[in-house]
This record gives structure tokens, sequence and C-alpha cells, in this order.
């Protein structure tokens, strides 16, 4: 018979990992599963500046999530590899099925995270990949010395729009407002940037190419213009990245967890609708999505995973 767990962490971002390493403190019996990479959104960030603690001489998302996967480990928390395909959580022992087997759990944290939003211009799917990416950090290289396009105006658009300035030869913000959404601290580093160029009342209608991406077409949303933008015809590409926020993974607890707008409802305490199951970091609805509240997050779910345990003996 499977092995019964305490708690079974879903996802190894900064949430779940926190959930595991507390978890496994509190002497709870812990698995992680994690599908991919462990820390999720951050694991692709170049730089990370506010996080309480940090190394203040600079520090990467891989950098903090490697000691985080440590601090987990250090606890006893078990880590695996799967992809889950499908959860039971209602009575007393939750069950989550996935490609490499069946994971038994008296509790279970949510801490899938959520995923970018695409773009939302025609032919988007057929250049992923080949021109058009969501991660400065994993694609910024390919870009070195071409144009690059960057879609959005909040703190993460201009942060990795910043990030790429120092690969291409040019940046150019594209953004559907007059004005940034950015903090102010993060703007006045954008607007002193020589490299960078903005795009005000804009959206990316279509983008274009045969294998590669080399043409896309923008809309003025005030006026209705069109205009098409091509590449360098010594280039042959240029970069289109998309920063205009996340979409919730959420879709595997559909008619099991309470959601809004995709996005899984709890209290203060964690607590989703569903007793012994909890939701942590981007996954649940929240006022600000950042490391610190998702770790603080999965401190509390944890704990509370220690607190149903105990009363349900």
């Amino acid at each position: 018979m499977s092995k019964i767990y305490d708690v079974i962490v879903l996802g190894a971002g900064p949430a779940g990992l926190t959930a595991g390493l507390y978890a496994g403190r509190a002497r709870l019996s812990t698995l992680i599963i994690e599908k991919g990479q462990d820390g999720g959104q951050i694991a692709i960030t170049n730089e990370i500046e506010n996080y309480p603690g940090q190394m203040v001489e600079g520090e990467s998302g891989p950098s903090l999530i490697a000691r985080m996967t440590e601090q987990a480990k250090k606890f006893g928390a078990e880590r695996c590899s799967d992809v889950i395909k499908s959860v039971e959580l209602q009575g007393d022992v939750k069950k989550l099925v996935g490609a490499k087997g069946e994971y038994l759990a008296k509790t279970v944290i949510l801490a899938t995270g959520a995923f970018p939003k695409p773009i939302g211009c025609k032919n988007e799917g057929k250049f992923v990949g080949k021109g058009i990416s969501f991660c400065a950090t994993c694609d910024a290289s390919f870009f070195e010395d071409f144009e690059v396009y960057v879609v959005g105006g909040g703190d993460s658009a201009v942060e990795e729009a910043m990030y790429l300035s120092k690969f291409a030869r040019k940046v150019t913000i594209i953004h559907r407002r007059n004005e940034l959404r950015a903090a102010k601290s993060i703007q006045e580093k954008a607007f002193a940037n020589p490299k960078l160029f903005f795009m005000w009342d804009t959206v990316v209608d279509e983008v274009c190419g045969d294998e590669l991406m080399d043409s896309m077409i923008v809309k003025n949303v005030k006026t209705g213009e069109l205009t098409k933008i091509e590449a360098d015809p010594d280039d042959g590409i240029f970069g289109l990245f998309g920063f205009i926020g996340y979409n919730p993974n959420s879709a595997l607890f559909e008619g099991q967890v309470e959601l809004d707008r995709g996005y899984i409802v709890t209290d203060a305490d964690m607590h989703t609708n569903i007793p012994g199951v909890f939701a942590a970091g981007d996954i649940r609805v929240k006022s600000l999505r950042q490391v610190v509240t998702a770790a603080a997050d999965g401190a509390i779910a944890a704990m509370q995973c220690e607190k149903y345990i105990a009363e349900t003996k």
C-alpha cells in the first residue's frame, strides 16, 4: 500500500519550498512534487532586489531558489518529479495521480503558481521559440546585438526590458497605455537607459514570417492605425518578449476547490473550502504576488497542516 504522507506539497516555487521546509522542520512526513525545475517564475528572474535577507551585493532567482531547495532538503522533505494528472481532495486521505504513480496524504498544499499570459496576437503560437519569448533570462543571449520589443508596462516588463538592453542593441517597450504602470523607481531607471525606447497606446496585432518571425503589425488603440515593423534585413529576425501578467495554474482543481477567476480562494490561514487542503503563493487570490508573500503563505500553510493533523487524530 502506498505511503500516506502527512503533507504533500504540489509545486516547488518559493511557496512550495517554504512549506516543505516548515513541514519538515515540524517533523511531518513531507513530499514535494514538482514537474519541472524548482523556483517557478523566480527561476527565470535575473535580478532580485527586494527579498529581505538576500545577498545585498546581488541575488538572482536561481541562487535564491537553490538555497531554499537545500533548506527544505535539510529538514527532511522528500522530493518527487512527476506530472500530476488528477487529484481527489475530499476525504481524510487525499490522492494525487501522476504519470509515474499515485501519492496519498492527510493534507495537501497547492502551490502550483501561475504561467505567463499570451501576448494575444495573430500567429503567436507559431513563433513561440522562433522570435517570441516569455523569459528574458532564458533567451536574451539569442538576441545579442539584435532589436527587441517588450510587450507590457508593469514592473516585470520594464525590469526585463532593462535586462534585455544588456544584450540587444535596441529595446522598445510596447504598451497599450500612454504611461507605464511600473513603480516610479523602476521607471526612473528605464527612462535613463539610452537603449530603451517606448511605443505608447499600442498593441501587437499580428506576427509574421516563414520559419522565423521577421515582421509584425502593431495597432494604435486610440486611432486604429496599423503599422508594419520589419526586421533589419541583415538580422532577419527580432525578438518579441511578452510580460503582461500571468494565468493561475489551477485547471487541475476545477470543480473541487473554490476558484475566483482561476485563482484559489483561501482565508488568511491558507484554508481552501476543502478541509485539509491549503493553497499558497501565486495560485491563490491575493493583493501582492512576490517572493516574500509566497514564502509567508508557504510557512502559514505548513503550520496549518500541522494543526489540522493534530486536531483530526
